[in-house]
């Protein structure tokens, strides 16, 4: 998979002021430690509103996608707990809106459609949270969010897929890739139907992506660090415990003989 030098274009009304500034002071950062390589940005609609829907390794995906796209401000569901008064205004203008995760929020749905189709970009994890978190693996299991708020706002669907964000302090290069908008002007009819149809083309088309990037992304070389093994046993530990033990025994009745 080749990449593409577009650069995507966006009217500066479609940014607000502090994301251009988070923007300006974290895009350096990023591109220093994680080196991103995006490729298939001639795939991405360069107007208008689109959903972009993408697996989730970790917290950053958000992060990445947001830096290959730059400078159209994505806009993000947030879980409804983070939107304290004291901070919400920024999370707002940072591009969150709020939804109650686990109870089919259909405000949230509908603040995502009309964003859309305003011709904002809506991101979506079809996942709905990470594959790990801590020693805890999960399987991926796609849900119809995404599609559904595509289908209603009669928007492209587009796929993405993201390798290298998870294991942070690793510094490993990130690489995204973004496929060609999921076609689903065939899908009349039932609504629910055509969402699950809709997600199940949308999820073959991001793991394909997926197995690309992880094709193309090195192994990392094994470690020549040697490993510590005990080789051994208890009986091994009394042993050498009564060792130490003799030399003192023999020393105390040397010094009560010659007394």
């Amino acid at each position: 998979m080749k990449g593409h030098a577009r650069s995507l274009v966006a009217p500066p009304e479609s940014q607000t002021a502090l994301y251009r500034l988070v923007s300006t002071a974290c895009r350096p950062v990023v591109r220093v430690l994680f080196r991103p390589r995006v490729s298939g940005l001639e795939n991405v609609p360069t107007g208008g509103g689109f959903v972009l829907s993408a697996n989730q390794l970790s917290n950053l995906d958000g992060f990445a996608l947001a830096y290959s796209l730059y400078p159209r401000q994505l806009r993000w569901m947030g879980k409804a707990e983070l939107f304290h008064p004291l901070v919400a205004p920024a999370l707002r203008r940072l591009g969150l809106f709020p939804v109650r995760r686990g109870e089919g929020d259909l405000d949230a749905v509908s603040t995502a459609v009309d964003l859309a189709r305003e011709g904002q970009v809506i991101g979506i994890f079809p996942e709905g949270t990470r594959r790990r978190k801590g020693k805890h693996k999960r399987v991926a299991r796609p849900h119809v969010g995404a599609a559904r708020v595509a289908l209603t706002a009669a928007v492209p669907l587009v796929p993405a897929a993201i390798v290298g964000t998870d294991r942070l302090l690793l510094l490993r290069r990130w690489r995204l890739a973004f496929g060609s908008p999921v076609p689903v002007a065939d899908l009349d009819g039932n609504r629910r139907l055509a969402s699950r149809e809709a997600v199940h083309r949308l999820w073959e088309s991001i793991t394909a992506l997926e197995a690309e990037l992880q094709a193309e992304t090195p192994r990392p070389p094994r470690s020549l660090q040697p490993r510590l093994h005990l080789d051994i046993t208890l009986r091994d530990l009394v042993f050498a415990f009564c060792a130490c033990l003799a030399p003192r025994r023999r020393n105390h009745e040397e010094r009560v003989r010659q007394a």
